[in-house]
């Protein structure tokens, strides 16, 4: 194993150990600062998140030159970044300034000062597309084997990104079924009844408003000393 083999294996590690202990934020600023050490040439790396109706997010920039570029690639609707996170896997730019897939972008990112980049899809889902994206301020910097450490960077990224969702997710439900809990034991208290006729009054009480459950829950424990 070669020296920047083993120093990818021991950042993947280290990497893969945070994602379940560690803010997502965090693990995508580890994972864009570790592409700037382990790939030659990155001078910008960052997360893209692309929303529904045009909303996007920049994360985890290494430089605020990111944000620019990322905003510039929203409003031409076109560069690698939105590429690579909506269709393809990985996008290489060897050379802005002879790049016909991105006539528009290409020529406002060489006046910046950018001439190469590199970007990966994180995933797509419904609502939702990401991508790690790296840039450079020289031409023809990346080969095979640098997008073999961005596309395992983009792995961790992308996991951290999931598990945070899915944590997010199951806090959610863990929620709602504490507070219609609640709500079915004032029902019950107040009315006498088991938890079923209570669950059952509930989503009555749902149905004939057309309110969302968790949203009649908390009614009812709003105003339990009624």
């Amino acid at each position: 194993m070669n020296v920047q083999n083993h120093d990818l294996a021991l950042r993947m590690a280290d990497l893969a150990r945070t994602v379940a202990l560690r803010k997502v934020d965090d693990v995508l600023a580890d994972v864009t600062s570790a592409a700037m050490e382990l790939i030659p040439g990155v001078d910008v790396a960052g997360v893209l998140l692309i929303g529904r109706a045009g909303s996007f997010e920049t994360l985890a920039p290494t430089n605020d030159l990111m944000f620019k570029l990322d905003q510039l690639q929203m409003r031409c609707g076109e560069g690698p970044c939105l590429e690579a996170a909506l269709d393809e896997i990985v996008v290489r730019t060897d050379d802005f300034r002879n790049e016909p897939r991105f006539p528009t972008y290409a020529p406002e990112v060489v006046e910046l000062g950018v001439l190469s980049a590199l970007s990966f899809k994180l995933y797509t889902a419904d609502r939702t597309a990401g991508a790690l994206n790296l840039f450079g301020f020289q031409p023809k910097l990346w080969d095979a084997e640098a997008e073999t450490v961005g596309t395992v960077l983009a792995a961790h990224a992308a996991a951290a990104i999931l598990a945070s969702r899915e944590g997010d997710q199951l806090q959610s439900a863990l929620t709602t079924r504490d507070r219609i809990g609640q709500a079915k034991g004032i029902i019950m208290e107040r009315f006498k009844i088991d938890d079923v006729r209570a669950f059952a009054m509930l989503r009555q009480l749902s149905q004939d408003t057309n309110t969302k459950l968790i949203d009649v829950a908390q009614r009812v424990i709003d105003t339990r000393g009624e």
